[in-house]
């Protein structure tokens, strides 16, 4: 009888298989960004597409060159570079200089991610903390931000004349922006050219959704404390709805609700943990609005919360079946 050698791989549990490997959920996030790129590009014009292009290119090189000078294997395929680097330029505005962005590449990919260990070991987001590094420039972060429908140069940009406020300007003044809702919602506003369209940012995350990427429970708790307290607390003697709607359609809320605070590397794994995580986005970025020196909160929210993971997991672990905790000085069973 000829019996054939079977090899077996003996690994500890849980034995899990799923097609759901980094890559595929990376293209799914890159897909559900088109939405906003595209409604970038519509209103700003190629030069978003193209600062886009620069910015992934920028963070697909980096980790490339990062990790074959440290003799590590290659992990650009993962395509959490290009999720980064499409991160990165749609957080920004779109008059943003080349080389500045080329600069946040850098810093998101070697120090914020490679530095600690590559994808899924960095503590904090890369591209919201190299959003921060690059208020270094204020003037070009949010000195003059494009109107839109207006299409500036690919190479050198000139704002003269073609600069406008944006909704959040407003309301940090206490009173609601000249734009209409539907304004907002469409696109149609100034601002950080990924953040201007409500409906690209919510087709994108519906995209997620049903691809089971991201969980519900985070941009809900997130966007539902935003709405509470914006609610209960309206400033300027507006109308507490009209105040809670700008406030969710205005800035970096949605998409930082929905790709940003859902970080998988970054946002805790237990159920309970995520709640009040997204409920923390929601008070800090509430907070910073309304008592901060600089309009937008949301950036900082997050990655003040970041931070704070391991704790909030902690909190969320359910308790061991069997364990009974005994009185005071006694030992655990």
């Amino acid at each position: 009888m000829n019996i054939e050698a079977t090899h077996l791989t003996v690994s500890s549990s849980p034995h899990a298989h799923t097609k759901n490997t980094t890559a595929v959920i990376m293209r799914d996030v890159c897909i559900a960004l088109l939405p906003a790129l595209i409604a970038a590009i519509y209103f700003f014009g190629w030069r978003a597409l193209t600062l886009t292009m620069v910015s992934v290119a920028g963070c697909v090189f980096f980790e490339w060159g990062y990790r074959r000078l440290m003799k590590k294997d290659c992990t650009v395929g993962d395509f959490s570079a290009v999720v980064t680097g499409m991160l990165i330029a749609l957080v920004c505005p779109v008059s943003l200089p080349y080389w500045t962005i080329l600069i946040a590449d850098l810093f998101a990919i070697v120090l914020v991610k490679q530095l600690f260990g590559g994808i899924g070991m960095n503590i904090v987001n890369p591209a919201l903390a190299a959003r921060a590094f690059l208020f270094s420039w204020p003037s070009l972060m949010s000195g003059s931000w494009v109107a839109p429908g207006t299409r500036i140069s690919v190479f050198s940009p000139s704002l003269d004349g073609l600069t406008a406020a944006t909704p959040l300007g407003s309301l940090a003044e206490n009173a609601l922006p000249p734009e209409s809702l539907l304004d907002l919602f469409l696109g149609r506003v100034g601002g950080s050219m990924g953040e201007v369209s409500a409906a690209a940012l919510l087709l994108g995350g519906a995209y997620l959704l049903i691809r089971k990427v991201i969980s519900p429970r985070i941009p809900l708790a997130y966007l539902g404390t935003v709405a509470v307290l914006a609610v209960l607390f309206p400033r300027g003697g507006n109308d507490c709805f009209d105040w809670m709607l700008y406030q969710l359609l205005s800035g970096g809320v949605l998409i930082g609700a929905i790709f940003m605070a859902t970080d998988y590397a970054t946002s805790p794994v237990t159920y309970a943990g995520q709640i009040v995580y997204g409920v923390g986005c929601g008070v800090l970025t509430i907070l910073f609005r309304y008592f901060g020196s600089y309009v937008e909160g949301v950036t900082y929210a997050i990655l003040i919360m970041n931070c704070c993971v391991g704790f909030f997991d902690k909190l969320g672990i359910p308790r061991r079946f069997g364990l009974v905790k005994q009185k005071k000085g006694g030992a655990e069973k």
